[in-house]
């Protein structure tokens, strides 16, 4: 079959019968509206699926992400919470080595006697008067004493094995007239304990800072 024929035929073609078609033309119809149905099946039923696929995978994936960050603020929590509670457990060791305002006059004792036991010379003893912090206060108190290098470093040992907390600073060590054959040192240092803060001189603090702010 030519070209021209083939022209011929699909001109004459009765669209009303298509019965009475050639035999290759029902066959290429049947083909083309098979086409035609499979495109309007995709495009109509399988595309719009397909989309809502898309976008259940996106949210699946995004929600993915959302539990996998929150995961990691658990895991992040649950450590910052054991760290804080580390911070606490530290923290209360450390307030129990500051004495109470009752006991403080026991610890400034305990460094006299250390003084003695290192057969050191006191000269002075004066408190300086408290230093309030955020919730403990500083006692400094200066010192003059008399003895040799070993004597102070023997008291020097004996402050710092004290179980509260006491700090030798502002040292300075001169020489002295002593006893004949030895040499005699002078030292002055500022001797400074602490002490913690009850909850109503905390309290107090607070207005008094707040007015310092205002100014």
């Amino acid at each position: 079959m030519t070209f021209q024929e083939i022209v011929r035929q699909l001109q004459t073609l009765d669209m009303n019968n298509p019965g009475a078609w050639p035999r290759w033309t029902r066959i290429a119809a049947a083909i083309v509206l098979g086409i035609v149905l499979i495109a309007a099946g995709e495009w109509f039923l399988v595309k719009p699926v397909h989309e809502d696929l898309e976008i259940a995978r996106a949210q699946e994936q995004s929600l993915r992400q959302q539990f996998e960050e929150k995961q990691k603020k658990v895991a992040g929590l649950d450590a910052y919470r054991e760290q804080l509670a580390e911070m606490e457990r530290s923290f209360g060791a450390m307030l129990k080595q500051l004495p109470s305002k009752a006991e403080v006059a026991n610890l400034l004792n305990d460094i006299s006697q250390a003084r003695i036991a290192s057969s050191l010379e006191e000269r002075l003893f004066q408190p300086q008067g408290e230093i309030p912090k955020e919730f403990y206060a500083e006692i400094p108190n200066k010192i003059v004493v008399l003895g040799t290098y070993h004597e102070m470093g023997n008291f020097v040992s004996a402050v710092a094995a004290l179980p509260r907390i006491v700090t030798i600073e502002d040292v300075e060590i001169r020489t002295a007239n002593g006893k004949s054959g030895e040499q005699t040192l002078s030292m002055t240092a500022l001797a400074k304990t602490y002490r913690y803060l009850d909850d109503d001189e905390i309290a107090a603090q607070k207005p008094a800072k707040g007015k310092g702010k205002k100014k």
